[in-house]
């Protein structure tokens, strides 16, 4: 994941709509998409399901990691488990919801901001061309 990220593109023929969560998927992972997929779906980026679905996923596992240590960090003398699970599951999820244009820098690229822009340009008072 290191080196330059590829530009978001705006595909015409992407789901608008949200879909329902697959079947399979936890009660958090399910409240995680139901979140997220909106959001894509009016962006124009929900173009890979299963890419989203680990993404909700990783999200529903450090939820889960952070329940099962019950806030505390140490067991004794020794780091607890669940804390570097749920480390991994947020590192799995950073990098997802950087791919699927969830992060502030992912929304900033410029092809959605291209995007945007052209939308906009009709409801610029301030648009004199």
């Amino acid at each position: 994941m290191r080196g330059v990220k590829p530009k978001l593109v705006v595909v015409n023929d992407t789901v608008t709509k949200a879909p329902s969560p697959p079947s399979g998927m936890s009660a958090a992972a399910k409240s995680e998409w139901k979140r997220v997929v909106p959001d894509l779906a009016s962006r124009g980026l929900f173009t890979d399901p299963p890419m989203v679905e680990n993404y909700c996923n990783a999200i529903a596992g450090a939820r889960e990691a952070a329940k099962a240590r019950r806030g505390k960090v140490m067991l004794g003398s020794k780091a607890h488990p669940a804390v570097r699970m749920e480390q991994q599951y947020l590192e799995i999820s950073r990098r997802y919801a950087a791919e699927i244009g969830l992060t502030p820098m992912a929304r900033s690229r410029t092809g959605v901001r291209q995007q945007k822009a052209m939308e906009d340009d009709d409801e610029n008072p301030l648009n004199i061309s």
